[in-house]
């Protein structure tokens, strides 16, 4: 099995919904290839979901993402999304365990295991964010850091349902600092994962993942990033709000 290629954006809180419908006018009509084992995912602020779902329902192969959910189902949780209401969308991804939703709002691994569980028995793909910071990264302990938000969070799933689920690795120090891992850190962390994940699950399951990279990837670095073998595609930021910036990266799938 092949893994998909995935050039997935995310704009964050930023645009006004007549921004984000420009956007995205100009990135669809823009020429670009998706082929058959490519994937491009815009996830969108809540309030723009059904706006970005209407503009992409002829599209092949773009998809639009929530850039989270709540982990109940419903109930008096005034200001949540629950994965019924993105459902009701046709959303069929979400974005769960941004680093920013790890450090503003406290979220856990054990949080985010509840997440992912909800997603996937509503059929909701997560894109599972995992990564150490800086001072991780100095002490040299970023495997183990890593490690443990895979184990926490993903390593009660079965074979069947982590083939749901798209990993991006962001290095935290990497985003919005202007300061990019190389190609071979992001693949050296990559492999990783992917020998990780085979540890537990096998060569086959692990070799079925895509694997993402989300560190201030832009047109400029997208294809020297995305030949490494390891890394199946980006979760792109900043450049992910700037059309050519992002056409390119599509572009630049393998």
């Amino acid at each position: 099995m092949s893994r998909k290629q995935i050039a997935a954006a995310n704009w964050k809180m930023n645009l006004t919904l007549q921004q984000g419908e420009q956007l995205l006018n100009e990135i669809i009509n823009k020429p670009h290839e998706i082929s058959e084992n490519q994937l491009v995912i815009f996830s969108v602020p809540a309030p723009y979901l059904q706006m970005a779902q209407q503009k992409i329902a002829d599209k092949k192969g773009v998809f639009i993402a929530a850039q989270n959910c709540f982990n109940k189902k419903n109930g008096a949780y005034t200001g949540e999304i629950s994965v019924e209401m993105l459902n009701s969308l046709g959303i069929q991804f979400v974005v769960l365990g941004h680093s920013e939703r790890r450090e503003y709002f406290n979220e856990s691994n054990s949080f985010l295991a509840e997440k992912i569980n909800i997603c996937l028995e509503n059929n909701i793909q997560p894109i599972f964010c995992c990564g150490e910071p800086l001072s991780v990264r100095e002490s040299n302990t970023q495997n183990e850091y890593v490690a443990k938000q895979l184990k926490e969070s993903l390593y009660h799933l079965s074979a069947d349902q982590l083939l749901k689920v798209v990993i991006a690795y962001e290095p935290i120090w990497a985003i919005g600092t202007g300061k990019t891992a190389t190609s071979d850190q992001a693949q050296e962390m990559h492999a990783f994962i992917r020998k990780d994940l085979a540890n537990v699950y096998g060569n086959d399951i692990a070799n079925s993942i895509s694997i993402l990279y989300g560190g201030s990837v832009k047109a400029a670095n997208a294809v020297e990033i995305f030949s490494q073998p390891d890394v199946d595609g980006g979760l792109v930021g900043g450049a992910s709000l700037i059309a050519d910036e992002f056409v390119a990266i599509i572009n630049a799938l393998q």
